[in-house]
């Protein structure tokens, strides 16, 4: 895991290896353990490494194969192993143990087609020097970022954007992205960032630049396969598979030379992983190490749970309780790390995780994201799911969903009404911000509000909206930032393609079932761990104790009333909103602004 940098000088002038460092350095979190750079012409490229396989110096990067191909890669292949051993009987050689190679071999055998034989993560540039072209790739999900942008007549693309500021030091703030949030709490949902400029490459994308005539072309490499023969499955036969698929996933991405732990919060996603990790781990004979954020409110902390499955899976356990001076102290440090506005605080208990991690000497963890999306484990899922119902099983399924999900009939109705009525929905948000000069509502975009509304019709569409558009590459983002900051590598084994084609294959019925939600985990967890965490009904997650960190945050107030931002989306009357969600995210974009030195027009 990694960091990556990239120029290319469209007036064809030679690309400066301080240019590059200059990149590089601003990511010295992403790759502690070595820098380097690729100069050719026009074109420049930078990376710095965390190391992961193969720790030698054999694999530094950029890396080259032979005189006409050279890599700056960010991420992991986890199938590395059975594609060399595939390349090498096409008669490849390898000189190193690493992924990265076999990367640049797997381009040279089957061009920009190698992407759909990878299992992993990735964002990476190649150049291929005889088509004179850079071929740029993303995963399937997004896990990992890539950003890119034009300035001063040189295409540029970089890990995170930051990386930018060493040749833009004042930036405009996207108007539509920046409404989108404050009004809608939306963010993510576009290719386009915060900064007006800043363009992600979106995820199952390949971008192709031609260096001959500065063009680039992007396309789209995967879309997500239904298989009817899995929706077929009776239960015994889709518990098999789902079985199978994650123990695969697991084993695969237990695959380091460095010591790999996990996230566990006591919910069931990070349970499951962290029992299959733990029994099959072996690390210079130490425990499989687990890693708790604590909560200070005990309505919201599950670490009791967490504790149920150290004790029955004998993993070693460390926690953290962050407090509200924790909060207040690593504000602007996670405000910056993570670059963009984000939803709201309870992503500072995962990077307090992995902090913790950092600490212990965990290079690698196996966290969770991705469960919810592709197993509908949010409550807002049962609307979706009740319309899909025949009439006779509506009420039965109702009440039972009640129980389990821990939710009222009331606030089942509540869900389906909002996130089903476009209407419904965008009125009262813009309601709600009418105090907002007219200017910079009308830069409001309701596409994505109304997408989703549509998608609770078919619940395969809304959650692969989530998965491509909404929920999901929010998560994929926290996780990002928040590891790399503190120089981890996050694995995903719910994000395994083949594991989410699996998962979104499965007949419904599996998924919710007697008003359970994720039936088919919950089945497969049965017996491997406590019924107390198996058969669990509340769901907690990594909720942060939001109310009393903002109770002993005493300028909270006046930073908001101070934001130069702000105060001219307000035309100088800034409401005092109380709703904490609405009170963070203004006081996210005025600590923002202030640490990108961010303006709006």
């Amino acid at each position: 895991m990694c960091g990556i940098a990239g120029i290319i000088d469209q007036n064809k002038n030679s690309v400066s290896e301080s240019h590059i460092k200059q990149m590089t350095d601003l990511v010295a979190h992403r790759g502690p353990d070595g820098a380097g750079s690729y100069l050719y012409k026009s074109l420049g490229f930078g990376h710095r490494r965390l190391s992961i396989l193969d720790l030698s110096t054999a694999g530094h990067q950029p890396m080259a194969l032979g005189d006409d191909l050279v890599i700056t890669y960010n991420g992991e292949v986890y199938n590395y192993i059975e594609l060399r051993e595939e390349l090498r009987k096409l008669g490849h050689q390898f000189n190193t143990h690493t992924d990265t190679e076999v990367v640049l071999a797997a381009y040279k055998e089957w061009g920009t087609s190698c992407v759909t034989r990878f299992n992993g993560m990735w964002a990476f540039a190649i150049h291929d020097v005889k088509k004179q072209i850079v071929f740029c790739s993303r995963d399937r999900f997004g896990v990992k970022p890539f950003y890119y942008t034009i300035i001063d007549n040189k295409f540029m693309f970089a890990s995170e954007i930051k990386q930018f500021s060493a040749f833009k030091t004042k930036w405009s703030a996207n108007k539509t992205i920046l409404m989108d949030y404050l009004i809608f709490n939306l963010i993510d949902h576009k290719d386009q960032s915060f900064f007006d400029g800043v363009t992600k490459l979106p995820g199952s994308h390949n971008l192709v630049y031609d260096l001959n005539t500065n063009e680039f072309e992007i396309s789209q490499y995967y879309s997500i396969s239904i298989n009817k023969n899995v929706t077929a499955l009776n239960e015994m036969d889709t518990l098999d598979v789902f079985k199978s698929e994650m123990n695969r996933s697991v084993d695969w991405r237990l695959r380091s030379d460095v010591k790999v732990g996990a996230c566990l919060s006591g919910g069931l996603d990070s349970s499951y992983i962290s029992t299959l990790a733990g029994n099959k781990y072996n690390y210079e004979y130490d425990k499989f190490t687990a890693i708790t954020a604590q909560s200070i409110d005990t309505n919201m902390d599950e670490s009791p749970f967490a504790e149920k499955v150290v004790n029955n899976s004998d993993l070693k356990w460390l926690v953290t309780t962050p407090t509200s001076a924790d909060f207040r102290f690593f504000l602007d440090d996670v405000i910056y790390n993570q670059e963009e506005p984000f939803i709201n605080p309870s992503m500072f208990m995962q990077y307090f995780v992995m902090k913790k991690a950092k600490e212990n000497g965990i290079t690698v963890l196996l966290d969770g994201q991705g469960a919810d999306e592709v197993l509908m484990g949010y409550a807002k899922y049962l609307g979706a799911y009740f319309k899909s119902l025949p009439k006779d099983q509506l009420l039965t399924n109702v009440f039972k969903s009640q129980q389990q999900y821990g939710v009222s009939f009331i606030s089942i109705v509540k869900f389906y009404l909002y996130f089903t009525s476009f209407s419904v929905r965008y009125k009262r948000n813009m309601m709600n911000f009418g105090g907002i000069e007219k200017q910079y509502l009308d830069c409001v975009d309701p596409e994505t509000i109304r997408k989703l509304a549509e998608s609770y019709k078919d619940i395969n569409e809304l959650q692969l909206l989530e998965i491509f558009n909404t929920t999901l590459p929010s998560l994929l983002r926290y996780e990002d930032k928040n590891s790399m900051a503190n120089s981890i590598e996050s694995r995903l084994p719910y994000l395994d393609w083949n594991f989410v084609e699996l998962a979104l294959s499965i007949n419904n019925q599996f998924k919710i079932k007697d008003g359970w939600s994720k039936y088919v985990l919950r089945k497969s967890m049965n017996g491997l761990l406590p019924d107390a965490v198996t058969w669990r009904k509340k769901k907690i997650g990594f909720n942060a104790p939001t109310t009393l960190w903002f109770n002993g945050f005493s300028d909270m107030d006046a930073i908001i009333q101070n934001s130069p931002m702000l105060n001219k989306v307000f035309n100088g009357k800034i409401p005092d909103y109380q709703d904490e969600n609405v009170k963070w995210r203004m006081l996210n974009i005025a600590k923002w602004e202030q640490l990108y030195n961010v303006d709006i027009n």
